[in-house]
């Protein structure tokens, strides 16, 4: 067993959840906390301590993870926080934020003697749960060691990104990945629509690509999301477009159109308003037709 750590997880939703749990079963301290406390609450069944505030959760930990819905969300819940934030602290910041958030969040771990590292995750529903993530990691060397046991204990690899661990490298990295994600499953849901549209059997499409080089492993796995008619959500398509959006606004400050990203936020949005926000983001396939 790895060294135990104290390990506090603000934000259990689908990710945070699967996350505090293997964390637990790692034989980590963990205490988790969430806005809507039943979220949390099944939790201690696995063996966290659930708190009822944010400064409760954080009291003493050696090591602080916020997995929340976006920057507004996480900067919120660290200022509830800030009471009890030990000074020396890591916070490995996981939530998919965009570059904006950034330098408000490092500038709040400066202030109060947090050692920040931008840490989004590469994964949906099932990877979290069997610890089998993929972590973007950027920060300062001196945070490796704290934060190795609890990466080991939630993914199946680290990748370090960037020569100097400077704030928003992971951050970078991680809105290139979801932008090939999100349009390969807009891509999907379009393909699935037309099919219907035409009176193609989608499993024609799909049979007829298998094992070629236009064949995606990801396409198979959304289209039965939509077969199936299970649209349990791994990745929600409120949390899609959001960060289609996120991706949106890192292309234009950096002058590059991101036209797919744009029409793909646009999908979500329509979904989201058509009443599938907390359904899987494979729900985009209603947005090809009228309510």
């Amino acid at each position: 067993m790895t060294e135990k750590t104290s390990v506090a997880v603000l934000g259990t939703g689908i990710m945070g959840a699967a996350m505090a749990r293997n964390l637990v079963m790692a034989g980590h301290d963990v205490r988790v906390w969430n806005r809507t406390r039943a979220k949390a609450e099944p939790l201690a069944g696995d063996g966290a301590r659930v708190a009822g505030t944010p400064a409760e959760a954080v009291d003493g930990a050696d090591v602080v993870l916020t997995m929340l819905h976006d920057g507004p969300s996480v900067g919120d819940v660290m200022r509830e926080a800030a009471p009890a934030l030990r000074r020396g602290a890591v916070w490995a910041q996981c939530s998919t934020v965009g570059l904006a958030a950034l330098p408000e969040l490092a500038a709040f771990a400066g202030e109060h003697g947090l050692v920040f590292v931008d840490a989004p995750v590469l994964g949906t529903r099932q990877p979290a749960e069997n610890g089998q993530l993929l972590i973007l990691a950027a920060g300062p060397d001196e945070a490796r060691p704290a934060l190795a046991p609890v990466f080991d204990a939630v993914g199946s690899r680290t990748i370090w990104a960037g020569d100097d661990g400077a704030v928003g490298a992971a951050t970078r990295l991680k809105l290139v990945a979801n932008s090939w994600v999100l349009a390969i499953t807009n891509g999907t849901a379009e393909a699935l629509a037309l099919a219907k549209g035409l009176d193609v059997d989608p499993r024609d499409f799909l049979g007829l690509i298998a094992g070629g080089p236009l064949d995606v492993g990801y396409l198979h796995v959304k289209a039965a999301a939509i077969l199936d008619d299970d649209l349990t959500p791994s990745f929600s398509t409120t949390t899609a477009e959001k960060d289609a959006r996120l991706i949106v606004a890192a292309g234009e400050e950096a002058g590059v159109r991101m036209d797919l990203a744009a029409a793909g936020a646009e999908r979500f949005r329509r979904a989201v308003a058509q009443g599938h926000g907390d359904e899987d983001m494979a729900a985009s396939y209603f947005a090809s037709f009228d309510d």
